[in-house]
């Protein structure tokens, strides 16, 4: 996100040399990252699933989230039992028809 901030930045910098308001744009948009941006809260737990963002900072939370997930996948396999049957079929690479 910050590669992205900067190269913007340098690029309304770049623009402003024609036009005084890219200045301005540029200087807002550092404004609102140094405000907003980086300061945005580590509490707020990560999505779930192998793109869930970055890995947990300690082992507490990552013991957290595991149990937290687990907890899910049961819950779904008794309230889905065909479903997480055929789901575990195809993983396994039996459900194939080919």
């Amino acid at each position: 996100m910050g590669t992205i901030v900067l190269t913007g930045t340098l690029v309304l910098v770049v623009l402003g040399f024609g036009n005084q308001l890219y200045w301005l744009a540029a200087i807002a948009v550092l404004f609102l990252y140094v405000r907003y941006g980086r300061s945005a809260s580590p509490s707020v737990p990560p999505t779930a699933g192998p793109a869930g963002g970055a890995a947990p900072t300690s082992y507490k939370a990552y013991r957290e989230r595991r149990d937290t997930q687990a907890k899910w996948e049961r819950r779904y396999r008794r309230e889905r039992p065909f479903e997480a049957r055929r789901q575990a079929r195809e993983k396994s690479g039996q459900g194939k028809n080919s």
